[in-house]
């Protein structure tokens, strides 16, 4: 997520390139969560929900009119 907080720290506001950044960090945990399955686990329940409530305070934090679960539109976990 510390790429993703970079990005804001930049000031950029532009909702395009802040989603397509939400999108490559949920990307790389979609990846993590296909290691879990490989190896017989999974993301917890509580992970998803502390994972889904961080993206949007992070959201609030830097003002940024996105909805969480748009944020992480293409999770698959």
């Amino acid at each position: 997520m510390s790429f993703f907080i970079d990005l804001l720290e930049t000031g950029e506001t532009d909702i395009k390139v802040i989603q397509e950044k939400l999108d490559e960090m949920v990307y790389a945990i979609n990846d993590l969560q296909e290691e879990f399955d490989e190896n017989g686990s999974e993301i917890e329940t509580v992970a998803r929900d502390c994972i889904g409530e961080n993206v949007g305070y992070v959201l609030k934090w830097f003002d940024i009119p996105i909805d969480a679960e748009e944020a992480i539109r293409e999770r698959d976990w």
